[in-house]
């Protein structure tokens, strides 16, 4: 080889060694804070998994606070230390309920105000869990139906079907904060907890009843959706527009590819059981193809929630959905399942 030839080798390596550094500086970093281990969350753990996020330029450090983790042991999810982060306080961008954060907004003084671009539970999908003491829905009438904090998914659904039976909320029921996980039914502190698909899917090797599966009923809700910090959006809309493509390929994967799905369970919840993870997976075709934020379940929520402080605002005030008009007018999401 001539000198020459070697000269413009050695550049030609030089250059390829350098592109995954010049390809790293083109990406957006982003942390995320998954809010809690649900079905929801799946979506993300696939994204990170399958390079997803890398596709679409995004750097992504995504993990569950320590309560969150703390939350799903209560129901039986032992989540890898490796994804639990505590110190990160309120990073931007978040996977959590639309509906608790329109609450928080008018009921604390120092909440941070987030936008849905997202929502991939636009209807209350919790499941009434109890022991074989309670046999009928009816049953439940003077007991106690535990939920997660006032505002939550868990609160609205326990609302919601009080209203649904004609019960007086004070006098007919008794509704139990902190008290959604598997442990306070098993403990006896309450006769029944509203749960997601995590739970309900381990309950029948606990020896607990699936009570009554509340989607039917339609409630609407701001459930688990992709939430910005409304300030942080003005300036990073590139970021954000990334993201919501990323979730929307995630989803479309989650649905078409079993293995990815499994993978992702075991790898960030550790749930291995095939059993469980097949009852879960019967849960994914709730979760929609494209999914708009739900503008009637935060109307809804404000309306539950009245008072004069949540009257000052405006449903517009918590979503955008432009993301999701612009990825859905462009033909992205309906390639996806050609």
């Amino acid at each position: 080889m001539s000198v020459w030839r070697r000269f413009v080798a050695a550049i030609a390596v030089s250059w390829l060694s350098l592109q995954p550094t010049v390809a790293a500086e083109r990406f957006i970093p982003l942390e995320v804070a998954l809010g809690d281990a649900s079905l929801n969350k799946v979506p993300f753990l696939i994204a990170a998994d399958a390079g997803i996020y890398a596709r679409n330029g995004l750097a992504v450090r995504q993990f569950l606070t320590p309560a969150a983790a703390a939350t799903a042991s209560g129901s039986g999810v032992n989540v890898p230390r490796q994804y639990v982060r505590g110190d990160v306080a309120n990073p931007p961008t978040g996977i959590g309920g639309a509906s608790p954060t329109v609450y928080r907004v008018a009921t604390d003084a120092g909440a941070v105000h987030r936008v849905a671009l997202l929502t991939t539970e636009g209807t209350i999908r919790n499941t009434i869990i109890t022991t074989n003491a309670i046999t009928r829905v009816e049953d439940l009438k003077g007991k106690r139906l535990g939920y997660s904090n006032p505002g939550t998914v868990t609160h609205i659904a326990a609302l919601a079907f009080v209203k649904k039976m004609g019960w007086d909320p004070l006098r007919d029921i008794s509704l139990m904060s902190s008290g959604s996980t598997l442990n306070r039914l098993k403990e006896g502190r309450v006769d029944g907890v509203l749960a997601s698909a995590v739970a309900f899917s381990m309950a029948p090797e606990l020896n607990l009843k699936l009570l009554v599966d509340l989607t039917p009923f339609n409630f609407p809700v701001g459930g688990s959706s992709v939430l910005a910090e409304r300030n942080w959006l003005k300036d990073n809309r590139e970021a954000a527009a990334r993201f919501v493509k990323a979730t929307v390929e995630a989803i479309a994967l989650m649905k078409t590819n079993r293995a990815a799905f499994n993978a992702a369970l075991a790898k960030w919840f550790n749930i291995t059981d095939l059993l469980v993870q097949e009852r879960m997976y019967r849960e994914v075709d709730e979760i929609p193809r494209k999914p708009y934020p739900a503008i009637e379940g935060i109307k809804h929520t404000m309306a539950l929630y009245d008072s004069p402080e949540m009257r000052k605002h405006k449903a517009e005030e918590f979503y955008d959905a432009s993301f999701m008009t612009d990825l859905d007018k462009s033909g992205a999401i309906d390639r996806l399942y050609q």
